[in-house]
């Protein structure tokens, strides 16, 4: 279901965001106008997107997803609305790429979180997927690709 993870030294991204404290039940009714939010935001300052759509996850609760919504930036967004600065941090990550549809990214995380527990990594409290091809790029979801992120404790 994921590919084979690996372990590397992300840089610091600058990205335009909307923190989020929401249920979990509501992601998928949050999800869609918050992007679209974020990119009216970053149009209107005439600033392009400089990667794929994020999700940054502060921290794992089963009933309350505390995140931000994202989209990487070449340069620093000015506040407007809901919209702030912000970046994914710099840090060592293990990273893999999920192919399905949505529905399928728990599974895909439950086997990644597998993998970084039978190979003697620390996973910290916070971790990100980036929407690397979605909807907006092929109706398919067998086609959909995610990229799972999960910075590392240990070294």
């Amino acid at each position: 279901m994921i590919e084979i993870p690996q372990i590397l030294r992300t840089g610091a991204q600058l990205a335009a965001v909307i923190r989020l404290i929401i249920p979990r039940e509501e992601i998928r009714t949050v999800m869609g106008p918050g992007i679209g939010e974020l990119m009216a935001a970053i149009a209107a300052q005439g600033i392009a997107p400089a990667g794929p759509v994020f999700s940054h996850h502060f921290r794992m609760d089963p009933k309350v997803f505390d995140f931000e919504v994202g989209v990487p930036v070449a340069r620093p967004v000015s506040p407007a609305g809901r919209v702030k600065p912000g970046e994914l941090p710099a840090a060592r990550v293990a990273r893999t790429v999920y192919r399905g549809p949505y529905e399928g990214l728990g599974e895909a995380w439950g086997e990644f979180s597998a993998w970084l527990q039978a190979n003697g990594h620390t996973p910290a409290p916070n971790l990100w997927e980036r929407y690397v091809a979605g909807p907006e790029s092929n109706p398919d979801p067998s086609t959909w690709r995610t990229e799972l992120n999960r910075p590392l404790l240990n070294h």
